[in-house]
């Protein structure tokens, strides 16, 4: 077993949380320099001396994406601004947008967090790595440029879009890895194939690096099939740095969370209080290795749990599993609680049906209905009687999984909107809210 930092990643419970208690604590007295966190504490008596235990933690209201919000630009921070050396925001288009800012200590502590993940899943200072995603603002390029780069690998930062740009990448340059998002890996594949390029024969790829938008599993494994390569997923928020906070290990069973860089709290999205390990809540994430702008029981809005038991792989740090979705990407439908991704989980079991969806909710009348459609593969066909059989089968198995029936529409390859590069609009709510 090959690590990046043996040491921490198989540092046992009680030295794990000795050093969590040890880093909580002077990240309390650094927070208290901000203004908004000094008048949380003033507020709630908190001081240092008052973290005892792990458990203190508690003690402390919850931080949300509003209190950034409500501090912009700089109200979060730490230290003073000429200490910051970069700033990162959310891609929000209404209101002010979550703004992190980094010291020069933070970028480096990133840097090996990403580091030790790629590592973890194989990747080596041999491989060439191409990253799809976005460079700027977004924290999903430059997280992984500066953690390839601390690993040694030969980087391709070819950013998102321009398909036949990235194949061309991928072909010319021996591109090994890849960093990409779920939706767009799909029509890269497509696109391959469409040109006469099979990327299992004629490529040198062999790990994908996915994340930034829920998927399911059958999805990676369709990732994996059409590309010959083994798929990670990985999680990360530019709230707490971006990519590399949690990521799977090569027995793809749950996100190792770096437990050296956050608290991991589950809690239930409407009581608050914490959940049994195992129990599915909200993902709350305290930084204990950042100087800037540490934040403090972030609510993320993620919903996961932590997974019982030890990894194969000998890391200590907890796992998460799979996420279900986010406490506020919930439909509700005639009282239903629905996530988009029980949807797709349905969708990819059909070798018929491509991977781009839309799902639109609208009233008619009185009644709030639920549209799906979903493209066809190249398996398509014009039968009639052939589409009508399939499209009864899905909507069977949508009925099972969804407890209600929606209206299921398929159509043509390419009918869709399709956004290389960039997040899949999977839902568009058109129901008006009085």
């Amino acid at each position: 077993m090959m690590y990046w930092q043996k040491d921490i990643e198989t540092l046992n419970r009680e030295d794990l949380e000795k050093l969590q208690l040890e880093r909580l604590k002077k990240t309390i007295e650094l927070a208290g320099h901000s203004s908004f966190y000094q008048k949380v504490f003033e507020e709630n008596g908190i001081t240092p001396n008052s973290i005892l235990s792990l458990e203190d933690l508690q003690k402390i209201p919850f931080t949300t994406k509003d209190d950034l919000r409500n501090n912009y630009p700089f109200g979060m921070a730490a230290i003073p601004i000429k200490d910051c050396v970069r700033i990162h925001s959310s891609s929000g288009t209404t209101g002010n947008p979550t703004v992190v800012l980094h010291s020069s200590k933070d970028l480096e502590q990133w840097a090996n967090q990403v580091a030790r993940c790629m590592y973890m899943v194989g990747i080596r200072d041999t491989d060439v790595f191409q990253n799809t995603s976005g460079y700027g603002m977004f924290t999903g390029g430059l997280g992984f440029q500066y953690g390839a780069e601390k690993l040694g690998t030969l980087t391709v930062p070819a950013a998102a879009g321009n398909t036949k740009r990235q194949i061309k990448f991928i072909q010319d340059f021996g591109t090994t890895c890849l960093h990409i998002i779920p939706s767009y890996a799909t029509r890269l594949a497509e696109v391959m194939y469409e040109i006469g390029i099979d990327p299992r024969k004629d490529t040198k790829l062999h790990t994908v690096c996915i994340g930034a938008e829920p998927h399911s599993e059958e999805q990676r494994r369709r990732i994996e099939q059409l590309l010959g390569v083994k798929a990670y997923n990985c999680f990360g928020m530019s709230e707490m740095n971006g990519p590399g906070v949690a990521f799977e290990c090569t027995e793809q069973n749950g996100l190792h969370i770096w437990e050296d860089y956050v608290i991991v709290e589950i809690v239930d999205p409407v009581t608050l209080k914490p959940v049994q390990e195992g129990e599915v809540g909200e993902l709350v994430l305290t930084t204990i290795n950042r100087e800037a702008m540490p934040l403090i029981r972030y609510r993320t809005r993620d919903l996961t749990c932590i997974l019982p038991g030890k990894c194969p792989c000998g890391r200590t740090h907890k796992r998460l599993a799979r996420f279900k979705g986010r406490s506020d990407d919930m439909i509700i439908l005639k009282g239903v609680n629905i996530f988009p991704i029980q949807i797709e989980k349905i969708l990819m079991q059909f070798k018929e049906l491509g991977s781009n969806y839309l799902i639109t909710i609208e009233t008619f009348g009185n009644n709030d209905e639920m549209l799906i459609e979903v493209e066809l593969s190249d398996l398509f066909t014009d039968d009639y009687s052939v589409l009508q059989r399939l499209a009864k089968d899905i909507t069977r198995q949508l009925k099972d999984e969804l407890l209600l029936t929606p209206h299921l529409k398929l159509v043509a390859k390419g009918s869709l909107p399709s956004q290389e590069g960039g997040k899949a609009i999977r839902v568009k709510d058109l129901r008006k809210f009085v």
